[in-house]
């Protein structure tokens, strides 16, 4: 079950209440036993490593646009 974090909008008192997805969003405040209202924060994002997929809008550089021939295969054929 999700925890939900609610305000008293009197009292200002902060609160968190375990609350399943199909209950209705209410609560009582703890201190004052008012009607308190939901908050809702931003969800923070972080972003780690050195830069996402290499098809998330990447433009190509003009050098790694051709394709690259194994060092191997053109080794052999100059001897």
């Amino acid at each position: 079950m999700p925890i939900y974090e609610y305000e008293c909008p009197s009292c200002k008192e902060t609160f968190e209440k375990k609350q399943s997805f199909d209950e209705a969003a209410s609560a009582k405040c703890p201190r004052c036993e008012k009607k308190a209202r939901r908050v809702f924060r931003p969800v923070p994002i972080i972003f780690k490593g050195s830069g996402f997929y290499v098809t998330d809008h990447n433009k190509p550089s003009s050098a790694s646009s051709a394709p690259e021939k194994p060092k191997e295969a053109t080794a052999s054929k100059e001897k």
